[in-house]
């Protein structure tokens, strides 16, 4: 599967924006789908996960609250819902697929397929 994650730019704290991710081919429900972040001189982070049927989501705890996964098997799509955005949520943000199941959704190694990231800052 191929992912091409798009909506990044520039907003102001306390502001919201949503990130997209497409997804080729026909079997998109089956992987578990995962969003990842990395800022300048900091190691990779995850931000959330949701399960391949969209019914169970996880949160990293610094997003937890303000973040949300929505997928749309239909269109091949899940998005990243950013609310309340903070100057420390700057960083580039890459969807992951993966195919298996259970609690390792937090662990970037389970995961398959990536996408080439986007780019979010958010300014004081």
């Amino acid at each position: 599967v191929q992912l091409q994650a798009s909506g990044g730019g520039l907003v102001q704290a306390g502001g919201s924006l949503r990130l997209t991710c497409a997804a080729s081919g026909r079997t998109f429900n089956t992987y578990g789908m995962g969003w990842f972040r990395q800022a300048p001189g900091k190691e990779r982070e995850f931000v959330g996960y949701i399960s391949q049927s969209g019914t169970s989501t996880h949160y990293g705890d610094s997003v937890k609250g303000r973040f949300t996964i929505p997928r749309d098997n239909a269109k091949n799509t899940v998005y990243l819902q950013m609310n309340s955005l903070k100057p420390e949520d700057t960083a580039v943000y890459h969807c992951a697929a993966r195919l298996g199941f259970g609690g390792t959704y937090y662990d970037p190694n389970q995961y398959n397929y990536w996408g080439q990231g986007t780019l979010v800052t958010v300014s004081s």
